[in-house]
């Protein structure tokens, strides 16, 4: 047995190029973004915020990114009977809002990504673009 584990983490210039792609993304559909990158750990990685967006929308993203980096899918496919006990049991860092997803490039999971700043669909939308963008997974029963 090894005494220790290696875990994939995606880079910062990665998660940073994917803030900049979801920063576009959001303004062409006519939202001010707020966008977050977490590592698997949900450490932040790289952040952005558009001008203008709301401040709550900065919170909301970094839950997003970090509940779709430690559960491994999207944070609006969180189950039901986990929604409320996920949320007090880690001091609400976790949410089922919509607009977080994990990243995946094939089948290795490197973080999540969380966007916020419009309706939880078009934050989805936002989200999934980006990844399309990034060159990540969009398909598969975690997304």
């Amino acid at each position: 047995m090894t005494p220790y584990r290696q875990t994939a983490t995606i880079s910062y210039e990665t998660a940073a190029r994917a803030v900049a792609i979801a920063m576009e993304v959001g303004a062409q559909a006519g939202i001010r973004p707020v966008v977050s990158v977490a590592d698997p750990s949900m450490t932040l990685v790289a952040y952005g915020m558009a001008d203008g967006a709301t401040p709550h929308s900065a919170e909301t993203s970094r839950r997003k990114a970090a509940t779709s980096a430690s559960m491994r899918k999207r944070s609006a496919l969180i189950p039901e009977p986990l929604v409320t006990k996920l949320a007090l049991g880690t001091g609400s860092l976790l949410t089922a809002v919509d607009g977080g997803m994990p990243i995946f490039f094939e089948d290795v999971h490197v973080g999540g990504l969380g966007v916020a700043g419009g309706t939880p669909a078009q934050d989805a939308d936002v989200a999934l673009e980006t990844l399309r963008r990034l060159g990540a997974r969009t398909e598969g029963e975690m997304l």
